[in-house]
């Protein structure tokens, strides 16, 4: 079965594997990797210029890496078969990229507004960003001013995970195959047009909500969503090979 997955699909399962399992064997050593190669708001003192590519090769737990890579096996195999191992790997890319751009959208805003909070209320913004710097959140946890909890919380929480590309991936799979059937519990035939265009409608609305509590970066879903669909939709515009 590991044979017969195309070669991008088999390198970025791989890679994305390799890492996972760096990250807990790391982790004992006390280096944390999650907080290291995650994306930071680009705005955050955390922030590093390489993030914006490694943080969609990084998951934090079990069964996130499982359904990212089951799904991104399983649809993007069969995209990449299709488009070839070029046309491919630029797909996912890009969807990766956009949705780490529709992520920082809300977020970078919010930390703009977090610091002018910070400001007024008479802090030195430099010392509170020199401090988150140098990477200790415990320094920060016994502080009860919201604004200043807020705004180190928000520098210091990575996004990581395929999850955006994955959507892209989605994306473009209902588009092209719309009628295909996925069988939702092992049991209920759902058609793949409904079943990611009801996940995609969810995503944006706890997205819109922007206080789901459930530690999850909607935005980069809905971001590789929107970025994977509007690529296949010019590709097939501008050229018929390989799509229907």
């Amino acid at each position: 079965m590991f044979q017969n997955i195309p070669q991008v699909t088999k390198n970025i399962l791989i890679l994305n594997v390799v890492l996972f399992v760096a990250t807990f064997i790391l982790e004992g050593q006390e280096i944390d990797l999650v907080s290291r190669f995650g994306a930071h708001y680009i705005n955050s003192p955390l922030f590093e210029p390489y993030q914006i590519v490694t943080h969609f090769f990084m998951h934090a737990g079990l069964l996130h890496i499982f359904f990212n890579m089951w799904l991104f096996v399983m649809l993007g195999g069969y995209l990449e078969r299709i488009w070839g191992p070029k046309r491919f790997f630029i797909f996912y890319i890009s969807c990766a990229l956009g949705a780490f751009a529709l992520y920082n959208a809300l977020g970078v805003y919010e930390l703009e507004l977090l610091k002018d909070e910070l400001i007024s209320l008479g802090y030195n913004i430099d010392e509170v960003n020199a401090t988150i710097g140098k990477g200790n959140y415990l320094d920060f946890q016994y502080n009860n001013i919201q604004p200043y909890r807020d705004y180190v919380i928000k520098s210091f929480t990575p996004m990581v995970g395929a999850s955006g590309a994955v959507f892209g991936v989605m994306a473009a799979f209902a588009i092209l195959f719309p009628n295909t059937e996925f069988m939702l519990y092992f049991a209920i035939p759902v058609k793949a047009k409904y079943l990611v265009g009801i996940y995609f409608l969810l995503e944006v609305f706890l997205a819109y909500q922007n206080n789901a509590g459930d530690n999850t970066a909607h935005l980069a879903h809905v971001g590789g969503a929107i970025v994977g669909g509007v690529i296949v939709l010019f590709w097939r515009k501008s050229d018929r090979t390989n799509f229907w």
